[in-house]
């Protein structure tokens, strides 16, 4: 069988994950050369394959830190791996394919559907080109912005440089810099224009392309928004608002800096305040953050927004016996139980990738691994400062749990499946629950 046909005959999800793994091995090999690491640098392939999975899967967390490792070269790897991981590598094959005059065929528009989360495959070429006009137009302003910040401590080409990669993971979510010195952004906690800016992109990212092409079609008039679009900016906003009370709430820092970090949990991984100074109630905030993550079709991860409020809405129908609605909508039949299944994958791999973690790395308290494959899971690049000390065996974890992370836990539960349906079948019986 030619590998053509072997891949026709695969499913869109396994198409996906094979493209995304493909990806990262591709990425490590690069970050590996002579030409991306700085003289008197040494790099181990662990390093590289952490930190590729981490850029493809725009989480941020770091074993190496990238502005002391990796040359101007290695650092445009690193950006590439963020803008592909973010936009999604079936994205980025037929935003090429588009580009040179190439039709996507009918497997193509399938992937496209499957990896944007989207329900129907119509106007799919017309959407992928507004996700990258959407992607300049945003990368772009953002990269300007950041600039009058960055100038100020960085020669131009440095500066530019900077912008433009603070502003691409920034709008993927990924918190990724090259500032060195591991200091992340603390150094700017109390620039204004860089914290909103950072927070800007890092919230339209977050939201998804089909929440921001609506909002702009519709001229944000809140009655033309579709049920999706209100759940996604509803929740978004709740989570934003509870999460900064939270925070300012538990931790000595100001209000920008709650904000910051609450925007900033939500899958991005910046963080303008060190992380192990944190209390566990401040923690505990923040890993619930961490773990709803953004919503479908965005370059963030977690279970997305709309998941937890498909959640939240089935538990209140079970208690109150009153149908799942919203915004004068009823939800779509079948919606709690896949909330419900993609809730409880979820929790397996973070109690899972916990509890092996510290069989692993027996140093480690609980609450350190547990924000550790939080982070991981939900793609996010937030960390007590623990990454470096990990050891190979929890690496290579971290790595698949953010690789499952990006995927999403029931797209790799589904990859196995290879019946279309059962042979057999038995007749109802009774079990007690609750």
């Amino acid at each position: 069988m030619t590998p053509a046909k072997f891949i026709k005959r695969q499913p869109p999800g396994r198409i996906i994950a094979l493209g995304f793994a493909l990806t990262i091995l591709v990425g490590s090999i690069l970050l590996m050369l002579p030409c991306s690491i700085q003289d008197g640098v040494t790099v181990r392939y662990i390093d590289a394959l952490y930190t590729s999975t981490s850029a493809v899967c725009v989480t941020g967390l770091i074993a190496i830190d990238a502005g002391d490792t990796f040359t101007p070269l290695g650092q445009f790897f690193l950006g590439s791996l963020i803008q592909i991981g973010g936009l999604g590598v079936t994205a980025i094959g037929a935003g090429i394919m588009i580009a040179i005059g190439r039709r996507v065929n009918l497997k193509g528009r399938d992937l496209i559907r499957e990896a944007m989360n989207l329900d129907s495959g119509k106007g799919l070429v017309r959407f992928i080109k507004s996700i990258f006009v959407t992607t300049v137009i945003f990368e772009l302003t953002g990269a300007a912005l950041s600039f009058i910040v960055f100038r100020q401590d960085f020669p131009l080409v440095k500066a530019i440089g900077v912008s433009l990669f603070h502003s691409v993971a920034a709008f993927n979510n990924s918190g990724f810099d090259i500032l060195g010195g591991g200091k992340n952004l603390i150094p700017y906690q109390k620039d204004v224009l860089l914290n909103l800016v950072t927070c800007g992109l890092i919230i339209f990212g977050g939201i998804g392309f089909l929440v921001i092409r609506e909002v702009w079609s519709a001229r944000f008039r809140w009655k033309k928004f579709s049920m999706h679009t209100k759940v996604v900016l509803t929740v978004t906003a709740g989570l934003l608002l509870s999460g900064t009370l939270l925070l300012k709430l538990t931790e000595d820092i100001s209000w920008m800096g709650a904000f910051f970090n609450s925007v900033s949990a939500r899958t991005a991984g910046f963080s303008t305040y060190p992380l192990k100074d944190f209390t566990t109630p401040g923690l505990m905030v923040l890993i619930v953050l961490m773990f709803i993550g953004a919503s479908p079709g965005s370059t963030g991860g977690g279970i997305k927004t709309s998941t937890f409020f498909a959640l939240i809405q089935g538990i209140k129908r079970a208690a109150t016996n009153h149908s799942e609605k919203a915004f004068h909508y009823a939800l779509p039949e079948g919606t709690f139980r896949k909330a419900a299944v993609i809730t409880l994958l979820a929790l397996t791999v973070v109690i899972t990738g916990t509890y092996l973690m510290l069989v692993m790395d027996p140093y480690l308290n609980l609450r350190d691994a547990l924000f550790e494959v939080t982070s991981a899971f939900g793609t996010v690049g937030l960390s007590t400062g623990i990454t470096p000390s990990l050891t190979d065996g929890s690496k290579l974890l971290s790595i698949c749990i953010m690789y499952i992370g990006r995927l999403g836990p029931l797209t790799i539960a589904s990859l196995w499946h290879f019946t279309s349906g059962e042979r057999v079948s038995y007749p109802t019986g009774n079990i007690a629950v609750g």
